[in-house]
């Protein structure tokens, strides 16, 4: 694959995303027991906005660099200080740097706390080793895996601490990526029922978001939380207007927190005045 996630890194996709990824990792930090992030689709971790693939498209204009110096209401500012200032102390020393999941997941988590990132692009992985494995935060604590991303859910939960996050954000560069997702949270449920599963996926043809949401409705987990955001009107089929989450065993706090960080945050990276945020469960109770 020629996925390169520079070139998107820091886009409204990104920031609800990371918004609530962030929001999970505080929640988890509640206990003092450990627990394990496994990242099935980890990219190079930590992003330049200021390089050449960011410069490209422009993509974090519309993203990030809307909502990070924002006035908002206080609610969603406190919501969401743990992932802008993770921003922000990246940026201390001048460089515009952007923390991908990895990045995100290794501030914000703790020394007795676990990442497993995989990462299967030879060149995607060496960035990642350099960025977020030569941390000094990462020893002992963050392996960096070359495997696919889907069997690596077979192959490592449940995590030996019996707490954590599985996050699934595939490239969505092949076909039949939305039934991989199906099949990746029924594995992931199945072998960590008690776990959270976030999967992201892409808002572009409505008839094959719909779908894909009724094929996880089907399966009848507990407690499924649906988060999507629209920042333009579809248009075309090739173009992204929407970002979505899908969440299992969701923090009992997350569908509120993210009515309210999204309402803040919707309009000011919409296009067109097509903003809209939608939280609702696909499946609720235990």
């Amino acid at each position: 694959m020629n996925y390169r996630h520079a070139f998107h890194a820091g886009n409204p996709a990104d920031v609800m995303k990371h918004a609530a990824l962030a929001r999970i990792l505080t929640y988890l930090n509640r206990k003092d027991s450990a627990y394990r992030v496994l990242d099935t689709h980890a990219g190079a971790g930590l992003y330049d906005l200021a390089g050449a693939s960011a410069q490209r498209t422009g993509e974090a204009l519309a993203g990030i660099a809307k909502v990070l110096d924002a006035p908002l209401p206080e609610a969603a500012a406190s919501l969401l200080a743990p992932y802008f200032d993770t921003i922000r102390t990246l940026r201390a020393e001048g460089r515009e740097l952007y923390p991908g999941s990895p990045a995100l997941a290794l501030a914000l988590s703790r020394p007795q706390d676990k990442l497993l990132l995989c990462e299967t692009h030879k060149e995607e992985r060496a960035k990642l080793e350099k960025r977020i494995g030569a941390d000094p935060r990462a020893k002992g604590r963050v392996k960096i895996l070359p495997q696919d991303g889907w069997q690596a859910i077979t192959a490592h939960l449940p995590p030996r601490e019996r707490r954590g996050l599985v996050l699934v954000d595939p490239p969505f560069e092949e076909e039949g990526e939305f039934h991989r997702l199906v099949e990746g949270l029924k594995a992931a449920h199945t072998r960590f029922a008690t776990g959270i599963v976030m999967l992201w996926y892409p808002i572009k043809d409505l008839r094959a978001v719909d779908a894909f949401r009724r094929e996880v409705a089907q399966l009848k987990l507990p407690k499924t939380l649906r988060v999507e955001m629209d920042f333009a009107e579809v248009r075309t089929l090739d173009a992204l207007s929407g970002s979505g989450l899908i969440i299992v065993n969701p923090p009992f706090t997350l569908a509120d927190e993210m009515r309210t960080i999204l309402n803040a945050l919707t309009p000011l990276m919409a296009r067109d005045g097509k903003g809209r945020a939608r939280v609702s469960w696909l499946t609720a109770g235990g």
